[in-house]
């Protein structure tokens, strides 16, 4: 459930800190005053679309941080431990919006895509906005809003996961089984290519290779005349070349080692350089020997380099990468030429996979018949307690086997209702007013919620429209998910702010230049006063007090639910 959410410069909030319980939660406070705030807030750090206009004016960035006791929920510490954010039992969410229009998303203080907060959200809070009744008119919501009920997820995941295999089957066949006509043109480009490549012999590193001896080749001349002149002056016939200087010198040496041995070390020395000079020099002679200036082996390599280098451009390559393009041409060529039986096996596969998705679907159609006749029993009993008496609300799955596949089944799903006694039930489209539509929402939102598995509930001024006793019958139909769900309402109803177990109230504070939010929890005088102005307006009376008072021990009659508060660590 949610512990807190701690908001910095959003809208006309500076800073405000929230913490809350289990059960049910009332936000209630003056038109205008930011009720919706935490709900946009706490969207917001889930992974909704922002932009800097959510920026307090005059400020740089805005900041959200929630935490989220998830102890008892396996499901949820899976996912986090399954990409390493687990941080023992607890979930701390952060986002950042800066002017600059960057928005960075933390999980446990590790940054994070904003599609793993928006993944992760799914999993921790449901909320139902104040025109959620709207969407309700659209079939994908209408079948969301059965499946959720029915809890059929393997069904429906399975499914989703067979119409993956079929479509990628289906794909993979189309490119197989492209026309005749460009297979055929594409089998002789690729024979034409591969021939061409092959014709050169070309061997792995022989660029390289050849390359090194065209340099060679090419710089022979100069490479002769370099190394004739170090022969020469390393072993000469001349007295000036280093052999004869050296062996000069080891001459004087020799004589006068007779007369001190201190000097042997340098006459051995020396006479190790004699022997490495005569090897050099007869390296020399050899590297001289083995030069030879061939020009027609030079124009051969030219040749060859130069045939290379345009195939490489042909290939948008280069020279090197000749081998690995062979070796794809080689690769694709194996490929067409093998179609005919890749058609076959994709076409044996792809008939499998058909029946399979068929079985599948149906399985998925016949829980959904099973669940839209509870479904609709249980949605036309809240919308006569909700003050539509007489009304009925039913669900029609139809299944249609021709239908194109998808990754939902093969169900047209609709909502029909008739308001009145006697009508026969039509399209929720067309006959529900707006008053009744978001009526029909709520006992929908209340069927479909008990049955789901999010932790926290919200729900955003879905009362609208509502009063009397029939505000009275939503404010304990709220109370009841509260056994079950963490519920937090904003409402300006006094009869559903009555039956929370806790209450916030939100203000507006206004000074010379600047407007900001405060969000407080009120205890039981505090509520009084505050169910007291929703009832009478902004001169608050002793009847109205009265009144207040009157509702919240009527309130207290039913035990709410059990609460668990939990102090979070701070994020980071």
């Amino acid at each position: 459930m949610l512990t807190h959410i701690h908001i910095r410069n959003i809208t006309i909030a500076d800073e405000v800190e929230v913490e809350f319980g289990g059960g049910m939660t009332a936000l209630t406070g003056e038109t205008g005053a930011g009720k919706s705030l935490v709900v946009g807030a706490l969207g917001l750090v889930l992974g909704d679309r922002a932009d800097s206009g959510v920026i307090r004016h005059g400020c740089e960035r805005a900041e959200i941080a929630v935490g989220f006791d998830i102890d008892r929920h396996a499901a949820l510490q899976g996912w986090l431990e399954s990409r390493e954010l687990d941080a023992d039992g607890e979930c701390q969410l952060r986002r950042i919006i800066s002017h600059a229009g960057r928005s960075r998303g933390y999980i446990n203080n590790q940054p994070v895509p904003m599609q793993a907060l928006r993944e992760l959200g799914e999993q921790l809070v449901d909320i139902h906005g104040q025109h959620e009744h709207q969407s309700l008119l659209h079939s994908n919501a209408q079948r969301a809003a059965l499946d959720a009920f029915a809890g059929h997820d393997s069904l429906l995941a399975n499914v989703t996961a067979v119409f993956a295999d079929w479509k990628d089957t289906r794909d993979r066949l189309t490119a197989v089984t492209r026309s005749e006509e460009d297979r055929d043109a594409r089998l002789d480009m690729l024979r034409y290519q591969l021939q061409e490549l092959e014709a050169l012999g070309l061997q792995a590193d022989e660029i390289s290779t050849l390359e090194k001896d065209h340099d060679r080749l090419a710089n022979a001349g100069q490479l002769m005349s370099a190394s004739q002149l170090a022969l020469e002056q390393l072993y000469g016939d001349d007295t000036h070349s280093a052999y004869q200087r050296i062996s000069q010198a080891l001459g004087e040496l020799k004589d006068l080692v007779r007369l001190d041995d201190g000097l042997a070390e340098t006459t051995r020395l020396l006479n190790e350089i004699l022997v490495l000079v005569q090897e050099c020099a007869d390296g020399l002679r050899h590297y001289n020997a083995g030069l030879d200036v061939d020009h027609g082996q030079l124009q051969e390599l030219e040749t060859r380099i130069g045939i290379l280098h345009d195939l490489a451009r042909k290939h948008r390559c280069k020279p090197e990468g000749l081998p690995a393009i062979r070796e794809r041409l080689q690769t694709e060529l194996d490929g067409l030429e093998d179609a005919d039986q890749q058609r076959a096996g994709l076409q044996q596969k792809l008939a499998e996979l058909q029946t399979i998705y068929l079985e599948s679907a149906r399985l998925l159609s016949d829980s959904r018949c099973k669940a839209a006749r509870r479904f609709g029993k249980l949605v036309t009993e809240n919308m006569q307690a909700l003050g539509m008496p007489g009304g009925v609300f039913e669900v029609v799955v139809v299944n249609d086997p021709q239908r194109d596949f998808g990754p939902h089944g093969q169900d047209t799903i609709e909502f029909r209702v008739s308001a009145n006694p006697g009508q026969p039930p039509g399209s929720l489209s067309k006959v529900a007013s707006g008053g009744e539509l978001s009526r029909i929402s709520l006992a929908i939102q209340v069927i479909a919620s008990k049955s789901g598995h999010i932790p926290t509930l919200i729900f955003d001024e879905v009362d609208t429209g509502i009063g009397g006793s029939v505000a009275e019958i939503v404010g304990q139909k709220l109370r009841t998910l509260g056994d079950n769900h963490q519920v937090i309402c904003v409402t300006h109803l006094p009869q559903v702010a009555a039956l929370a177990g806790h209450q916030l109230q939100v203000s507006k504070l206004t000074g010379e230049n600047t407007t900001r939010t405060r969000i407080r929890q009120l205890n039981p005088e505090e509520r009084t006063d505050e169910l007291a102005r929703m009832l009478g307006g902004v001169k608050i009376t002793e009847q109205s007090r009265e009144h207040a008072r009157t509702m919240l021990a009527q309130a207290q009659e039913t035990k709410p639910a059990k609460t668990r508060k939990r102090r979070p660590k701070r994020t980071g």
